[in-house]
């Protein structure tokens, strides 16, 4: 099967990794109430240093010395050196706090990255390919995997235990057991 996507050594490596979003300025000290992106918020605190942008690919990402980070209803309130009142804090709305790479929590025995998954091909356990990721939506319950590909054009994939059976990204591909229904006129799985 030709495949035009480039293999799991050629695929996108960002520089940097989400941590939050931030949501506005909290206080009069220059804290930043952020919306948090990771699974481990407590890590922020224990960085030495964060990079702000408008997104892991900008240009002008710009380093941080983070002073104190907490948790308040769910939120986290980010105190940095460089930022001492509101008024300073106030022009990072909606930019994102992000980690290098080379700094992000070392991922246990068969986990991965969101972004490691973009490019995957997607195939089902009988070898059928249904093309590849795109994208990931992450709904709380569970991610779903944006699926396109040139015969069933998108498909939704639950990243659920009894729908993804293999995930293998050294080889580049995801393969899964689809659900009844789940493509087009449920043709062939």
């Amino acid at each position: 099967m030709p495949d035009n996507h480039p293999d799991s050594s050629q695929r996108y490596q960002p520089d940097y990794l989400l941590l939050g979003e931030i949501l506005r300025p909290h206080g009069v000290r220059g804290e930043l109430r952020i919306r948090i992106l990771t699974d481990y918020p407590e890590r922020i605190a224990k960085l030495k240093t964060i990079f702000i942008g408008d997104s892991p690919t900008a240009k002008g990402i710009q380093p941080y010395t983070v002073e104190n980070m907490r948790m308040n209803k769910g939120y986290g309130l980010l105190k940095l050196k460089e930022i001492s009142d509101r008024n300073e804090a106030e022009r990072f709305r909606k930019l994102f706090v992000m980690v290098a790479l080379e700094d992000a929590v070392p991922l246990e025995e068969g986990e991965f990255y969101l972004y490691q998954l973009i490019g995957l091909a997607v195939q089902t356990t009988d070898g059928q390919s249904l093309g590849h990721i795109t994208d990931v939506i992450e709904t709380g319950a569970n991610d779903v995997y944006v699926v396109n590909g040139s015969q069933y054009g998108e498909i939704l994939i639950p990243a659920i235990e009894s729908t993804i059976i293999e995930t293998n990204i050294d080889a580049g591909i995801l393969t899964v057991r689809l659900l009844e229904g789940q493509l087009p006129n449920d043709l062939k799985r």
